[in-house]
């Protein structure tokens, strides 16, 4: 694990960043955005998972610049506080540090806030190659998306059991669901008999069969888009 600060025209400066593996060795790699809690330890886990499962470098970016919640009321006013604008900026900067390092192909994966994020940065920005969000959508990001923009592969994840509604409910994914299928989108989609956080194991919502199979899905996902030629 290595420490980097990547350029970013977000207005705070320069986005800081941990990585997992080469990136100048590397043919593709994956951004892995946080929960509303922030860089923590978990989120830290779960990129150095993916990178020695996928075989594949993997990059946190830390988008709210070093803080961390320890309880919901402060990972609460973090998210709220967030420039989604200036975090996409960073995502996409990181996104061309990878690329301009030796990276070929870009995915990305977010749980919750960070999957809201990935589907943010998807529709703002052709330099992803292949995104699978988990249990998020940017529905209250303020931000003016269209997903008609979303030129890569998506593959979602939600639970049935979610009730966080305006991020990640039955209704919200199914109206995502139902947009992506009459824009003609190129995405698979997956629900699990779980609740909200159903892949995070230090949160109570943890499902491990719900977070094993969507895990493999994700890892023939991210083969198929960012391995193939």
């Amino acid at each position: 694990m290595s420490r980097v600060e990547v350029p970013s025209e977000n207005k705070l400066g320069a986005c800081p960043a941990m990585v997992f593996g080469d990136v100048s060795k590397a043919a593709a790699a994956i951004i892995v955005m946080q929960e509303w809690w922030g860089m923590n330890g978990h989120i830290l886990d779960t990129a150095k998972q993916i990178s020695e499962r996928s075989g594949l470098v993997t990059l946190v970016p830390d988008i709210y610049r070093g803080k961390v919640a320890q309880d919901r009321e402060t990972a609460g006013h973090y998210s709220a506080d967030l420039d989604w604008k200036g975090a996409v900026a960073d995502v996409v900067a990181c996104a061309k540090f990878l690329k301009e390092g030796g990276c070929r192909k870009v995915g990305i994966t977010g749980f919750c806030q960070g999957g809201a994020m990935t589907l943010a940065v998807i529709a703002s920005s052709e330099i992803l190659d292949a995104g699978a969000p988990f249990y998020g959508i940017p529905n209250k990001s303020g931000l003016q998306l269209d997903y008609n923009n979303i030129k890569c592969p998506l593959q979602c994840h939600f639970g049935e059991e979610d009730e966080v509604v305006g991020l990640s409910s039955p209704a919200d994914y199914t109206a995502l669901q139902a947009k992506l299928t009459k824009l003609n989108k190129e995405f698979e989609f997956y629900t699990y008999k779980a609740g909200h956080g159903f892949a995070n194991p230090t949160r109570p919502n943890f499902n491990k069969d719900a977070a094993e199979l969507s895990f493999s899905r994700m890892y023939s996902f991210f083969e198929k888009h960012l391995k193939s030629s």
